[in-house]
Formats: structure tokens, C-alpha cells, sequence
């Protein structure tokens, strides 16, 4: 059986710093097993979680250019 994450169990928000203080961002925040992404915008509007695993295979994905578009 799959235990559900509960909001709470997310901490440690924090966005880029190259975001330069603007609040037009996304920031992370992460527990034990998961890593949270949510809205700077609306903080209580959704928050996307994904396993640790799977968020470090997307950021690799980022890093070696897999999500770019096409020039």
C-alpha cells in the first residue's frame, strides 16, 4: 500500500537565488522520500510532489538539455 504525503511533511522551501527577490518564481521544499514544487504566487494553490528519485532523473534531464526547445 502507498502511504499518501501529507503537505506538512514538506520543509525547507526555498527558491533561486537568481530569482533576484521577485515573487514570480517556484520554489522546492523537500521530506525524507519526496520533493515538493509549488507557486511562490499561491503558496496554498497545489503543491506538485514527486519521489526524490524522480526529481533528481528530471534535474538531470534539465542539466543535459532533454526539455530544450528547439532553436
Amino acid at each position: 500500500m502507498k502511504k499518501q504525503l501529507r503537505y506538512e511533511e514538506l520543509s525547507g522551501w526555498r527558491k533561486a537565488t537568481a530569482s533576484n527577490g521577485g515573487s514570480n518564481c517556484v520554489e522546492v521544499g523537500s521530506s525524507a522520500t519526496h520533493v515538493g514544487v509549488r507557486d511562490t504566487k499561491d503558496r496554498d494553490g497545489g503543491t506538485l510532489a514527486v519521489t526524490r528519485t524522480g526529481f533528481a532523473a528530471f534535474l538531470g534531464g534539465v542539466k543535459a538539455g532533454e526539455f530544450d526547445l528547439p532553436r
